[in-house]
């Protein structure tokens, strides 16, 4: 019944160079796909780009034709990152806007509190970056994710403590899924692998504006790295009160996502996030498909600067679900998460099949992971370092000063 059919290179050469209309579009109702995700609050920034993303991949299906003959349009909805606002924004984009799929996770405990209401509503929801393990563990029919799992988070963690001697880490973590399960995994993978780490986290509120007793604690402690688990604007503060306690650059810091390969990276922190590394989950040296480069390209044109990996993942997931209903015939729900599950598919950076696999690997594709420092003041990813994985390695770390 799951059996992939191998048509994913016919789909995109109709995208990339012909109309893939079935009837003429202008008879027809308009698709409607939701974007759910955080455009106020802490991560604010990542919701923004992640429409960006979703927009373009609008106008780029349009552009040929729409898909079955109708257009797809994106209903844009705010999450807040704050659950309440995910289950009434779902429930608005499905009951009132009527859309077919929904896009746009930032934050786990939102992903993991909207599993049941698709399911209750029939239709697929997408992960865009949140990555706890029980989102696709789940099992549900109904959940897609192309973005990192935890554990691949994790085992690049390790490898590169590994690499640099590191034995002493401290860990700086806000109190939700996200941050409580990378404590968990961290643990988890201490003991069972017997890695001989010393661990000493401090899970905080994610709403708080003083992470300054906790880093103090770290720092007497003598860490030798910081794993700086925050997510948008509390990630930038735990960094600048890092600084001003002078405990990093001089103490090494890791922060959990690529957050430090926006453009507002430098704007909000200056010279204060000069020598900070992070996981990146590609390179803009890395090869794209044929979509991917021309998104590339496009995101570029439109805002001068390249995408990060939310806005390129967001692009990816529209077109994937448009594909999805070339191939069923339908936009239709249901049809559309069987055709999900039979088809191989392009994403911008590689192709995808969403398997039923065991564990956190259902319908799971995984980026690369990287772990960049930045060495100078300006510096995007490109001119970063890349530290790890060994074979992609391009540099040493360096080590931090004022």
């Amino acid at each position: 019944m799951y059996i992939a059919k191998q048509v994913t290179m016919l789909f995109s050469a109709l995208l990339l160079g012909m109309s893939f209309l079935v009837i003429p579009a202008a008879a027809a109702e308009d698709i409607k796909i939701g974007v759910l995700t955080p455009l106020t609050a802490g991560a604010h920034s990542l919701g923004k780009e992640a429409v960006r993303g979703a927009k373009i991949a609008a106008d780029y299906i349009n552009a040929k034709g729409g898909v079955l003959g109708r257009k797809i349009k994106v209903i844009i909805e705010d999450d807040a990152g704050q659950v309440e606002k995910a289950i009434s924004g779902f429930r608005k984009l499905t009951s009132r806007d009527k859309v077919v799929a929904i896009i746009g996770q930032i934050h786990s405990s939102n992903m993991l509190a909207l599993i049941k209401p698709a399911e209750n509503a029939g239709i697929p929801i997408f992960s865009t970056q949140a990555s706890n393990v029980k989102i696709t563990s789940s099992k549900s029919p109904n959940v897609f994710r192309t973005a990192a799992i935890d554990p691949d988070r994790a085992e690049a963690w390790v490898g590169f403590f590994q690499q640099n001697g590191f034995k002493k880490i401290g860990i700086i973590a806000e109190n939700t899924d996200y941050g409580v399960g990378l404590v968990k995994l961290l643990k988890t993978f201490n003991k069972e692998r017997s890695l001989g780490l010393s661990l000493k986290p401090f899970i905080f509120d994610k709403n708080s504006r003083d992470i300054t007793p906790q880093l103090l604690q770290l720092k007497n402690w003598g860490a030798d790295v910081v794993i700086n688990i925050g997510v948008g604007d509390v990630a930038y503060l735990i960094v600048k009160q890092a600084y001003d306690i002078k405990l990093f650059p001089e103490t090494p810091m890791v922060a959990s996502f690529d957050w430090p390969s926006q453009p507002i990276f430098w704007k909000n922190l200056g010279k204060k996030g000069n020598y900070l590394t992070y996981i990146s989950y590609g390179h803009p040296n890395q090869k794209l498909t044929a979509m991917g480069e021309w998104f590339k390209a496009e995101f570029e044109r439109l805002y001068n600067d390249a995408p990060i990996f939310g806005a390129s993942n967001a692009f990816g997931q529209i077109v994937m679900i448009a594909e999805a209903i070339y191939h069923a015939g339908s936009a239709d729900p249901a049809a559309i998460m069987n055709a999900l599950e039979d088809y191989h598919y392009d994403n911008f950076n590689g192709p995808v099949k969403f398997d039923r696999a065991d564990g956190a690997r259902w319908h799971q594709s995984s980026p690369p992971i990287l772990i960049v420092q930045h060495t100078a003041e300006g510096q995007s990813l490109g001119d970063g370092t890349i530290l790890y994985p060994p074979n992609l390695q391009t540099g040493s770390l360096t080590k931090g000063s004022r």
